[in-house]
């Protein structure tokens, strides 16, 4: 069999010889080959050989496997799977209740879509639970109370009947176990303030806001104990992708709950997840915030590109800077790689980008179409955080020595300093570097 390893040559001296039968080399060791002989390659002027090595013209696909090989792979993927159900099983058996069990109420803060559909959600889990919703609009109040509906945003969707509505901050927070924040970022400081007195220490708030304060760039995490004067008080970042309408249609979404109290961030994964959202958990607060932060402003980018009709190339190319340039100001800040490319980075960030349910995007669609941004936001009954959290990420970049050339053209357009055809052709002169 060695001697099979070896090239194979044979030589004619004369290149225009014509005989049948040149000069042949005999490798004594090889093997016999009944049904065809061995295709010896020849050096010679004209059309070379055809090499033994390759596969030669016929109707058979190269890359069909054998039936032997097609059981083997399937084998191999069914054992895999099979494998994976059983640990998953296994698992499932193990998890614990008892958070579920216990809990007999949970209030929401903020009657939005992404507040109401959360709602629902708790409610789901548990039909004895209670879940009282705070909302500012009285309309809103009676049309869940009295219909249970909110017909503002889910006129369709109707609710648990144990969701009740009120805008009596001392109803609604009384006796809560859990704490659903869906208060508007830029609302969430004088909000909690008004409340703080009703407030119990010790209540987990779940935050469902995405963004960063415009004046003092600040995060959930920093402004929920701030503004209720607790800097002990526990908190829990809810982010990934995932839009309020699906949430409401049960379709399958998966979202990640973060927190430095490991404990409290299995708590709440044990409270919220089911058959249809599941739940991942992660102690990187910083990422998982400005992840969700960031992601506003890029799927505003994102919406110039498509309203101005630049193409899928130039979309592909305005993430993958955007999702970088996320990446360079989360670690800056503290925060983990690994978190930007999970759910509530890459996830979130993809969604927001590439479907047109986001509001963010839809804000850049407009403003690519030229639509004054004044217009825009005027016709809007929900609030678009990308456009107030630009500014901020800026000042954040500038305050941490980190370039952001997409995320900066955004803000320049959201003060009006700058046309979105401007902003496209700086940003396609800027110096073409190494990629990091």
């Amino acid at each position: 069999m060695e001697a099979l390893l070896e090239p194979v040559f044979v030589f004619k001296l004369n290149p225009s010889f014509t005989s049948k039968n040149p000069y042949t080399v005999h490798f004594p060791n090889l093997p016999k080959i009944p049904s065809k002989p061995l295709v010896v390659a020849t050096c010679c002027a004209g059309t070379p050989s055809p090499s033994p090595l390759l596969p030669q013209d016929s109707d058979q696909n190269p890359l069909q496997l054998s039936p032997d090989r097609t059981r083997d792979r399937r084998k191999v993927a069914r054992i895999a799977w099979e494998k994976l159900v059983r640990w998953s099983r296994s698992w499932r058996s193990k998890a614990k209740t008892d958070v579920l069990e216990r809990t007999k109420k949970v209030v929401v803060l903020g009657g939005g879509s992404f507040g109401t559909a959360m709602a629902a959600h708790v409610a789901n889990r548990k039909a004895q639970m209670e879940v009282s919703m705070l909302v500012r609009d009285p309309a809103v109040c009676r049309s869940i109370n009295e219909n249970h509906f909110n017909y503002k945003y889910f006129p369709e969707h109707k609710l648990p009947e144990n969701v009740t509505a009120t805008s009596d901050a001392k109803t609604a927070l009384l006796g809560a176990d859990y704490c659903l924040h869906a208060v508007p970022v830029q609302f969430s400081t004088s909000f909690l303030e008004g409340i703080a007195e009703h407030v119990d220490p010790g209540l987990p708030f779940i935050s469902l806001s995405k963004g960063l304060e415009l004046n003092t760039l600040r995060m959930m995490s920093q402004i929920i104990p701030q503004a209720l004067k607790n800097p002990r008080q526990p908190f829990i970042a809810l982010s990934g992708p995932s839009f309020a309408l699906e949430l409401m249609n049960k379709l399958p979404t998966a979202m990640v709950v973060a927190s430095k109290d490991k404990k409290l961030a299995h708590a709440v994964q044990q409270l919220l997840s089911c058959s249809h959202l599941r739940i991942s958990t992660s102690r990187d607060v910083t990422g998982v915030e400005i992840a969700g932060a960031l992601k506003n402003v890029l799927a505003i980018a994102a919406g110039i590109v498509e309203g101005m009709n630049l193409g899928n190339n130039s979309m592909a190319a305005l993430v993958a800077q955007g999702c970088s340039e996320i990446r360079w100001l989360a670690t800056k800040m503290g925060g983990k790689p690994a978190t930007i490319t999970g759910l509530s980075g890459t996830g979130d960030i993809v969604l927001t980008c590439f479907v047109n349910l986001s509001r963010n995007k839809r804000v850049g669609v407009r403003l690519g179409s030229g639509e004054k941004l004044e217009d825009i936001l005027s016709s809007m009954n929900q609030v678009a955080e990308g456009v107030s959290t630009a500014g901020a990420v800026i000042a954040l970049a500038q305050k941490y020595n980190v370039k952001m050339p997409v995320l900066t053209a955004v803000a320049r357009i959201m003060d009006s300093e700058l046309t979105p055809k401007k902003a496209v052709l700086e940003l396609m002169s800027l110096p073409q570097v190494e990629e990091v």
